[in-house]
């Protein structure tokens, strides 16, 4: 017996050009210039792991499901499929209609290509553990068991089975992250690791990618294999880096580019005064936090130290001042509203006097050894405004029980690859932006073999049990329980230091249409079209 069958003829795709335009117009190129946090450290969709590349990908691939307009889950490649009445077992029906920039048909063997690679561990992707639920994937990427006996079958060209370890009752809404995309596996075989040049790169999304300049533009032309591109209203897409948000509004207000993915909050005040109509500001499911290197011989190895630390930073005050309310102080690492779980669990002091937190974390102090002025830490963020003004706000807190702090800048392309790579620094600033609503896309990225999110390097084997525990649980509640304790022996633990809940603050021109709020952030070029 089969259930939960999807048919794509329920879900409406279409986007209505607005009306009124010249016959000339409707012929013309319509180019939409879209500011991005950063460039891509790599356009390989394995090797990727920020927001910034995650919306590249989005308009460059297409998976077997997508996100629409509003982050709802519609059929993308797949145009139908069924899950097995014990949730284990998935058969997608794929669109005969499926085709690669290059013109080939995408086939169900294009999938299983994709998921053995990222599971290889030769490719070492740091997101391989995002697809785990799929069996054996786990035991292929660490264990070195056969990459065929990964989960993933083409059963025919357009006949697609995965298998799973375990229900897991947030598997579609995973598959809409890019390591759910396809790839092409001749032009990856031909090229190697050169195949996402420009010239080299087969996609199947809305889009292709034209040109790549690094701190310029990425261009993207509109896919005419798409198997929806009558649909897709804008023919040109390039794609800008804004590491210094200000600059992005300076452009926006001249019309040079009709979105921002992030605002200086600096001129937050003036925004609301001047583009009210254009500045939006949402829920967003993301955390912004601190790891704090856990694996060396130092005092930031007593989570005493860690704790202290985390006390004495004055959340509300980094919300209200430094981000101007773009950001919501918190205790917690999953993020409240989240799904599968409930109130999320807290720092014990999240209610105490700021005062009354900095004497007990100089108690901690002197129980750990640190006498005033000894310890040192650098803190580390990539290039923002906005991240420089928290780190050395945070700077100055530390300050308050005796701790040196020194802010230290690194360029944002490299930045993250410096972390996954167990780089030397103290305590440095990341964030987290939730691929599905469930905690444990959270509270997996501690995970003690998880090396390319653990940044920290926390190792902690009951932590770990807990998450293998919570894996195997198949009633909602009781996971969610178990998810907790796990969560409750991290903030005991503080090998990162959760301090402010994301919004999502972005400029957005009157003149594009189809960009609608929602919680998840996601908003893919193919649904939106540019009015006059």
């Amino acid at each position: 017996m089969m259930r939960h069958f999807v048919n794509a003829a329920m879900v409406s795709t279409a986007i209505v050009l607005a009306g009124g335009l010249a016959a000339s117009q409707a012929m013309a190129q319509t180019v939409y210039n879209r500011g991005n946090d950063t460039d891509p450290s790599t356009l390989d969709h394995h090797l990727t792991s920020t927001v910034a590349e995650g919306h590249l990908m989005r308009d460059l691939y297409e998976s077997l499901v997508v996100q629409d307009a509003n982050a709802e889950i519609v059929p993308g490649v797949a145009e139908s499929w069924e899950v097995s009445d014990d949730g284990l077992v998935y058969t997608f029906k794929l669109r005969e209609n499926a085709r690669w920039s290059n013109g080939d048909q995408v086939k169900a063997s294009d999938f299983v290509f994709a998921y053995r690679r990222i599971q290889n561990p030769e490719t070492a992707a740091p997101y391989a553990n995002i697809l785990y639920p799929i069996k054996n994937a786990e035991a292929i990427n660490t264990d070195g068991m056969a990459l065929e006996e990964l989960g993933a079958v083409a059963i025919d060209d357009t006949t697609l089975e995965i298998t799973l370890e375990q229900s897991t009752p947030y598997f579609l809404e995973l598959l809409t992250h890019q390591t759910g995309l396809p790839l092409h596996e001749a032009s990856v075989t031909e090229h190697g690791d050169q195949f996402t040049r420009p010239g080299n790169m087969v996609t199947n999304g809305a889009y292709m990618l034209e040109s790549f300049t690094p701190n310029d533009m990425i261009v993207m032309q509109k896919n005419p294999e798409f198997h929806d591109a009558d649909n897709v209203a804008i023919d040109t897409v390039n794609y800008i880096p804004f590491e210094d948000r200000a600059t992005c509004l300076r452009r926006f207000e001249a019309g040079e580019v009709l979105s921002c993915s992030d605002v200086p909050l600096e001129q937050m005040s003036y925004m609301q005064e001047n583009l009210a109509d254009e500045l939006h500001i949402v829920p967003y499911l993301g955390t912004y936090y601190l790891p704090v290197k856990t694996n060396r011989d130092d005092a930031l190895a007593d989570p005493r130290v860690r704790q202290a630390m985390s006390m004495v930073i004055d959340r509300d005050f980094l919300a209200e001042e430094i981000w101007q309310g773009a950001m919501v102080p918190t205790y917690s690492f999953v993020p409240e509203g989240i799904g599968n779980y409930g109130e999320p669990a807290k720092l014990p002091y999240a209610g105490d006097d700021l005062l009354d937190r900095e004497d007990a974390a100089r108690e901690l102090l002197e129980e750990a050894g640190i006498e005033d002025g000894e310890l040192t830490v650098r803190l580390l963020y990539n290039t923002s405004e906005n991240n420089r003004n928290t780190m050395t706000a945070i700077a100055d807190m530390l300050g308050n029980i005796g701790i040196n702090a020194t802010p230290e800048e690194m360029e944002g392309a490299t930045y993250f690859n410096f972390l996954r790579s167990d780089g030397d620094y103290d305590m440095a600033r990341a964030g987290w932006i939730g691929d599905y609503s469930d905690p444990q896309n959270f509270l997996f990225l501690h995970e003690s073999e998880n090396l390319g999110f653990n940044y920290s390097r926390w190792a902690n084997a009951d932590y770990d049990q807990l998450m293998r525990n919570a894996a195997a649980e198949s009633d909602i509640d009781a996971r969610a329980e178990i998810l907790k304790q796990a969560e409750t022996l991290l903030l005991e633990e503080v090998p990162v230091i959760p301090i402010l809940y994301y919004t999502a603050n972005s400029l957005v021109s009157t003149k594009l249409q189809g960009w609608e709020d929602n919680v998840m952030n996601v908003h893919g070029t193919r649904w939106m079209s540019i009015s006059e």
